[in-house]
């Protein structure tokens, strides 16, 4: 039998990218190297110009211009913070012309922003981490967003980050090598259960409650879906078949709140979420987090986070210039 040919990948790091996913994704692809006794992989390390990039943790590795990196079988944008402020031209043309090619997209962490500002996710599911979702959908409404862990839709391949990225590069393997050697990478790292392409994120809630309260989370489930046009709580109530005293009781339990101020809350940090991560007006940032008018967005806003909306975003783009 011949030799597996090896496929190679670039990993295009972005400032302020996630280390744990990069490092997370590639382990996976050095452990199949090494179990299957054959270069079944190899990976370049890119960026821009070839100078290193601080990851997040202000750490950086050593890598080659993107220009420099030669033929690749997918490429992976590594993201992290700040995101939005990560898109250059140069790399949405370099992005372009490897799709052009027939060079499989992928992204790991935010990356999924970039390759949504260069139009290549058009027509593709795709998945970011949640903290970057409503930013990701007020910027590009037409893209097909999933609350999955990773998405692979023929050839773009996205993740959420963080262990999100291991189950995707094991997916990757399993789909070349098969789920044998797959399943024994996985082993290799101390991973219990390889998660699928349908595993959802875990949403804050769940992971402070587990599946002890599944009304509750169910509930709050539902109250996180419908931010733009918020529902009262007797709709609440009848769509997880509680009555509204029997709802009222469950947040007062466990979340030592009434319904309302949990759901003010979700508002409020939605809006936060797309007044630092987009560039829109403080006026649809109120509509599209459920407020009749910006007085009303602005006051409570200020009670919840002790400061304006256009201040907070005024603050965020004054320390973004401080950190260069």
């Amino acid at each position: 039998m011949n030799a597996p040919e090896t496929t190679r990948y670039g990993f295009l790091l972005v400032p302020e990218y996630s280390m744990m996913a990069f490092t997370a994704a590639i382990d996976q692809l050095r452990m199949a190297n090494r179990l299957s006794g054959k270069p079944l992989y190899e990976w370049v390390v890119m960026t821009e110009d070839g100078a290193p990039v601080p990851a997040s943790s202000g750490l950086s590795v050593q890598a080659v211009a993107m220009l420099d990196a030669g033929a690749l079988e997918a490429v992976f944008v590594c993201g992290g913070t700040r995101i939005e402020t990560r898109t250059r031209p140069a790399i949405a043309a370099w992005l372009k012309a490897q799709s052009s090619r027939r060079v499989a997209l992928g992204a790991i962490c935010t990356g999924t922003f970039v390759l949504a500002e260069a139009g290549l996710l058009r027509g593709y599911r795709c998945t970011i981490h949640w903290e970057n979702m409503p930013g990701l959908r007020e910027r590009f409404p037409e893209l097909v967003i999933s609350p999955d862990l990773f998405e692979l839709d023929r050839d773009r391949y996205t993740c959420a980050g963080g262990s999100a990225a291991v189950d995707m590069m094991v997916s990757l393997i399993a789909g070349k090598h098969g789920w044998d050697l797959a399943h024994q990478v996985a082993e290799e790292f101390l991973v219990e259960r390889v998660r699928g392409r349908n595993d959802r994120q875990r949403l804050p809630l769940r992971l402070q409650l587990g599946t002890s309260q599944p009304k509750l989370a169910e509930a709050v489930a539902y109250m996180a879906a419908n931010l733009e046009e918020p529902i009262g709580l007797d709709e609440i109530a009848s769509h997880i078949n509680l009555s509204r005293r029997q709802l009222e009781r469950l947040f007062q339990k466990h979340l030592r709140c009434v319904p309302t101020r949990y759901y003010m809350r979700l508002r409020l940090e939605h809006a936060r979420r797309l007044l630092l991560q987009t560039s829109l007006p403080v006026v649809e940032v109120a509509y599209a987090s459920g407020f009749a008018s910006t007085p009303h967005f602005s006051k409570c806003y200020r009670e919840h986070f002790d400061i304006l909306p256009r201040a907070d975003r005024r603050r965020q783009g004054q320390l973004e210039i401080e950190a260069g």
